[in-house]
């Protein structure tokens, strides 16, 4: 127990220690036997299993359906400064593996919380600007050394903080937001991505401002739409219609109900001279899909909605959604044509959103083969102890009619 004594305890019940032992970073609340030391919220405390044995070392937020999230499996290693530094710089040299940033590419996500062994902390690069979302409690008392240790280890123009305000209520306090470091003002975000330029404004504050994490996806719809008519809906700024459009779509219609998403999308097109092959729409994605349905369909249909299950209490609530998107899809698509349905919701498995898509299948009278599933990027890397940060699940399948 060096190094551990004067730290607050939390002592684990039997039957929940497996999971922690093969690197599970979360200690939930029903898996706690007790807690002793006068442990306060974001206090650093030691994890114990019944018998003693050391588990590992995190923060403690008890009002959290998880109390503690570990950071360490080491007992002499202090969570100061050099241990934010580390980590970072670990997280930098695995983007680098992975050819992040390029010259086609200089937005990516740089630190992925459970995945980079920093849970609680989101970092992500758009060009020159880096962006930050604390999502645990013992993360966000701890700013001042996390952003040292970012200035000691990335240069940047700006460090702007996007915390996001219902993740901060849940773990008991304030996303104040703004501009951490750098000019006074949220700058917009700049970068390119797979060869296409971006300027989005500040009040596009999807995420930390962009979805990083579907780059694969977008790749895999510029193979696949030469030659189709192409729907994107829920389209945001207009990513994997543009993409569509690069990889010679005969036609590409994007949608979506946020008419500055709509404006910018049709902006970032012209500027990447695809404006003229791609038709921006402000209109709810469900009922761009029925239209599309009486008129046709499309040959290649994509249906990535906003977040539907943001907690396992509405995990079945949004299984149902799936299923009625999955079916107004798939009557948007023609037969022969392929849908592509996503969910960057957790507590959705990717078996889930499957069976999410046959019902909604059969509820619209058509078959649907999966041809392949898609995941989050890979600088968004998953602990392989930890199924729940597998997040982003994307189904492509072959519809027909029955």
């Amino acid at each position: 127990m060096s190094g551990l004594s004067s730290l607050p305890v939390v002592t684990l019940k039997s039957g929940h220690i497996q999971p922690i032992w093969a690197g599970h970073p979360w200690v939930y609340a029903q898996a706690i036997a007790s807690v002793r030391g006068g442990a306060r919220p974001g206090d650093e405390v030691a994890v114990l299993d019944p018998e003693g044995k050391f588990l590992g070392r995190g923060f403690y937020t008890p009002r959290s359906a998880i109390p503690v999230r570990l950071l360490t499996r080491s007992q002499e290693e202090r969570i100061d400064g050099a241990f934010f530094r580390r980590r970072l710089q670990r997280a930098l040299a695995l983007r680098h593996t992975l050819h992040l940033p390029s010259g086609e590419t200089n937005a990516f996500r740089l630190v992925h919380a459970e995945g980079d062994e920093l849970p609680g902390l989101i970092l992500d690069r758009f060009g020159d600007v880096l962006v930050v979302q604390f999502t645990s409690l013992g993360m966000k008392l701890r700013e001042g050394l996390l952003i040292e240790a970012i200035e000691a280890t990335l240069p940047f123009g700006a460090l702007v903080d996007r915390t996001s305000a219902e993740a901060a209520r849940l773990e008991g306090f304030e996303a104040t937001g703004g501009v951490l470091r750098g000019p006074e003002g949220v700058p917009g975000l700049r970068f390119s991505e797979r060869g296409f330029h971006y300027e989005l404004p500040p009040e596009l504050a999807q995420k930390t401002g962009f979805y990083l994490d579907q780059r694969p996806l977008r790749a895999r719809v510029e193979q696949l739409a030469r030659g189709r008519r192409v729907l994107d809906a829920f389209c945001f700024v207009g990513s994997f219609a543009m993409a569509a459009a690069r990889g010679g779509a005969t036609e590409v219609l994007a949608v979506d109900e946020s008419a500055v998403a709509v404006d910018v999308g049709a902006s970032v097109a012209r500027a990447n001279h695809l404006g003229e092959r791609i038709q921006f729409v402000r209109e709810d994605a469900k009922n761009a899909l029925q239209k599309a349905s009486r008129e046709g369909g499309y040959d290649l249909v994509l249906c990535d909605p906003p977040k539907l299950a943001p907690t396992r209490a509405s995990r079945e609530d949004a299984l149902v959604a799936y299923r009625k998107l999955a079916g107004l899809g798939c009557r948007a698509t023609k037969p022969g044509g392929i849908l592509v349905l996503s969910s960057c919701s957790a507590a959705v498995s990717s078996e889930a959103l499957v069976r999410a898509l046959a019902l909604g299948a059969a509820s619209a009278n058509r078959t649907a083969v999966v041809l392949e599933r898609g995941f989050q990027g890979a600088d968004h890397p998953v602990p392989a102890a930890f199924p729940e940060g597998l997040y982003l699940k994307s189904v492509l399948a072959r519809i027909d009619e029955r």
